[in-house]
């Protein structure tokens, strides 16, 4: 019957009065590996291995914050009446694009100080980024939020889903599209192909860039199918709105930078300016 439907419990670990959710669990596992794979790839680029891990200790906590404040700028009103739930991350509710924002404005911030070129931060950290968003997701999917529209359980089982992600999307007597799988694949897909294009040997920023884009697209279309979605207006979705605004940004900054000449040192090259 479909009301013993057995799904996964949100809480990884309690004891007492703490509890520790799979949804910190998952994030902090993305973050935690693609730290690893930027500290790897900044050694072979001739950056010191403490870049990444220094701009990490900023990086995060501010994207963390930047993200929440994000999704509570576009449900102001929600918030105002239940102000208790606002630091309630685990309930999930971190938007990405927010995130996005905290961390990039950090990392400008951060190698201005240093004196180490961003664009060369970036591209070795582009991959590391896409992967811990892919990761990221099923932080959703064990919240059993981020998904699409109702759908059947055939329709479900016709994508040849293991059974607990088909059983995950039963919320509330309803099946959903799990929209959380949809943009994890594509991102994962964006993950190799930055591999594949470090070998390329890219101008430096285009493979930031490109990580910009690629992202973008997917989010648009994918973002058409959630039913949670932050709302300009009744017809406009705001991270549909953004995607298709940082999409045309990095493609014009990859177009100025060469045009001007900003980008005539490639992603192999040793040096840090």
């Amino acid at each position: 019957m479909e009301g013993n439907i057995p799904q996964l419990d949100r809480v990884f670990f309690e004891l007492g009065p703490l509890t520790i959710y799979w949804y910190g669990v998952i994030i902090g596992t993305g973050a935690m590996l693609g730290l690893w794979l930027a500290v790897r790839e900044s050694q072979r680029r001739g950056l010191n291995k403490d870049v990444f891990v220094d701009l990490v200790l900023w990086a995060i906590p501010i994207a963390i914050l930047s993200a929440r404040a994000y999704y509570v700028l576009f449900k102001l009103d929600y918030y105002l009446d239940h102000p208790s739930k606002i630091f309630a991350i685990w309930e999930g509710g971190l938007a990405i694009h927010g995130g996005l924002i905290g961390a990039i404005v950090t990392a400008v911030v951060f190698t201005r100080k240093r004196g180490i070129s961003f664009w060369k931060v970036a591209d070795i950290g582009a991959p590391s980024i896409i992967l811990g968003q892919a990761i990221g997701r099923w932080g959703n999917f064990m919240n059993q939020e981020a998904h699409g529209g109702e759908v059947t359980r055939q329709f479900l089982e016709g994508l040849y889903l293991p059974k607990f992600i088909v059983n995950q999307m039963y919320i509330n007597g309803v099946y959903y599209h799990p929209t959380f799988l949809y943009e994890s694949l594509w991102n994962i897909v964006g993950f190799v192909i930055l591999l594949l294009l470090r070998r390329v040997n890219l101008r430096r920023g285009e493979l930031f860039l490109t990580y910009v884009m690629w992202y973008s697209v997917g989010r648009f279309f994918i973002e058409g199918l959630r039913t949670d979605s932050l709302m300009l207006t009744e017809a406009l979705r705001i991270a549909q709105v953004i995607s298709i605004g940082l999409f045309l940004l990095a493609l014009g900054l990859l177009i100025y930078r060469r045009v001007k000449g900003l980008s005539n040192k490639r992603y192999l090259d040793s040096d840090n300016n």
